[in-house]
């Protein structure tokens, strides 16, 4: 093989749904939400230089730095939050009284119920409209699975 015919890297342009590549960011319940959101970094001021670039260029191909800061700064953000959200049900689940406990946990059954249900509608939907239902709703229905778990492991755990 000769210099010539190896092959080359192929430079990648980043774009908006790159955002999209891994599962979008975890809901945070009210009731929890200070405390899972203390001291987090939410990821503002990357997200305000994003659109910032995005109104001066008015094209994402000049916003490749913007668009890979925010996208690792999301993905760091996401993680803690989704291990935040577990951490604080599991609590929950240890020190609330345990009949209020037990309702939290029917709750959250019921909402993995529903979300299973609308996944399953879902699936129906054609093109990108359906791949977003699904990318949402997957990610959702992950998301409170796990912190059902923690919520009972936490209820196991008192006794």
């Amino acid at each position: 093989m000769d210099v010539d015919s190896q092959p080359t890297m192929e430079e990648t342009i980043l774009v908006g749904d790159d955002l999209m590549t891994g599962p979008p960011s975890p809901l945070i319940p009210p009731e929890i939400a200070s405390h899972v959101l203390q001291g987090v970094d939410l990821c503002e001021g990357i997200l305000r230089n994003l659109f910032r670039c995005l109104q001066v260029n008015d094209i994402e191909p000049f916003c490749q730095d913007e668009i890979a800061l925010y996208r690792q700064c999301a993905e760091r953000r996401d993680t803690e939050l989704r291990q935040r959200l577990q951490e604080s049900e599991r609590k929950l689940g240890l020190s609330m009284p345990l009949d209020e406990a037990n309702d939290r946990a029917t709750q959250l059954q019921s909402e993995v119920t529903l979300l299973e249900r609308r996944f399953i509608l879902a699936s129906g939907m054609q093109g990108i409209e359906g791949f977003r239902q699904r990318w949402s709703l997957h990610a959702r229905l992950e998301d409170t699975r796990k912190r059902f778990e923690a919520l009972k492991q936490g209820i196991e755990r008192r006794n």
